[in-house]
């Protein structure tokens, strides 16, 4: 298939690619190459190089914002893509709620294009939209399925919600196939931005004390970012993904506190840890049920959490220069 992914040459985007080329399909890139880290803390100019050096050899790039609807639809227009992915957004929560007048700019005004340029190309048979669990807010139960009430607490899960319902009324409107993936705490090679994994391997790496909140009990659904292309991927292949919506994760609730000791362990170096108070702008959340992809699409997670932050140190260590 010809495949046009929105953010294709971020950290998600770029694991997603490696697996859809290798399965022989046709990847487009647009991306805006935007980056919202503080320049003193940021690995994103490195780690885009190494993407590039692979994505430029298998792919066409096109440097686009989707927040300018002339330029995404004149893409959609020219390229006649089978399949959008749309990954292009604020990717995390804590840059989201700092800069929120962006992030509803380009989370739900961009979405709103993308929507409205695949509603004009004909060619188009399926729109994949990247949501998170932060939709859910504070988990009413221990393990979340996808029926779970949505009631996100903060602008970014806000935002990712709203691209929820307008990618489901576009769909009945204009016949458009969906599908929607709600991710979690990803992690992996390449990541640069400052994901709460990053931050606190790092923050080992070079002595820096880290801050757990709730005594470190707090627990999220750790997600390897392989595995998570993994599910992308299903998503986009299989029929029985339209018109649905999926957790993709491992399906593991893991303490913050469990996730430092490990990195401890695989660092073989202390941490220094100041504890506060759990914080209330955070959304208490844990497992997410990913029996619907299991079964709908045979999604197969092969990276708990032990297995995949050994990877993701390995890579830190080689090429993080920390």
């Amino acid at each position: 298939m010809k495949i046009l992914i929105t953010g294709g040459a971020g950290f998600i985007g770029y694991h997603l690619v490696k697996q859809l080329i290798e399965r022989g399909h046709e990847v487009i890139i647009y991306d805006a190459f935007l980056n919202y880290i503080d320049p003193e803390k940021s690995t994103y100019d490195r780690y885009l190089k190494m993407r590039l050096e692979y994505l430029k050899e298998k792919t066409t790039i096109i440097r686009g914002d989707i927040r300018h609807k002339v330029t995404l639809f004149n893409t959609m227009r020219d390229v006649q893509p089978e399949v959008v992915v749309h990954l292009a957004a604020l990717p995390i929560s804590t840059v989201s709620n700092k800069f929120s007048e962006d992030a509803i700019d380009i989370n739900l005004n961009g979405t709103t294009n993308v929507l409205e340029s695949i509603r004009m190309t004909p060619s188009v048979k399926k729109f994949v939209y990247t949501s998170s669990s932060m939709v859910y807010g504070n988990f009413q139960k221990p393990t979340a399925d996808e029926s779970h009430t949505t009631n996100p607490i903060d602008v970014y899960g806000a935002t990712k919600l709203s691209g929820e319902l307008l990618t489901r009324a576009y769909g009945k409107q204009y016949d458009i196939q969906y599908s929607i993936i709600r991710p979690s705490a990803v992690y992996g090679p390449t990541d640069c931005n400052r994901r709460v994994s990053q931050i606190f391997l790092e923050n080992i790496l070079s002595g820096t004390p880290i801050t757990l909140h709730n005594e470190g009990e707090s627990k999220l659904d750790f997600t390897y970012v392989d595995d998570l292309a993994q599910g992308f991927r299903l998503v986009v292949e299989s029929e029985k993904s339209n018109g649905e919506t999926f957790n993709i994760t491992y399906g593991e609730g893991r303490s913050l506190k469990d996730f430092v000791n490990l990195l401890k362990d695989l660092l073989g170096k202390d941490a220094e840890i100041n504890y506060k108070p759990a914080d209330m702008k955070r959304p208490e959340r844990g497992s997410l049920d990913v029996t619907k992809a299991k079964k709908l699409l045979g999604y197969k997670p092969e990276n708990p959490l032990e297995v995949g932050l050994k990877k993701y140190v390995e890579f830190v260590k080689t090429y993080a220069k920390i």
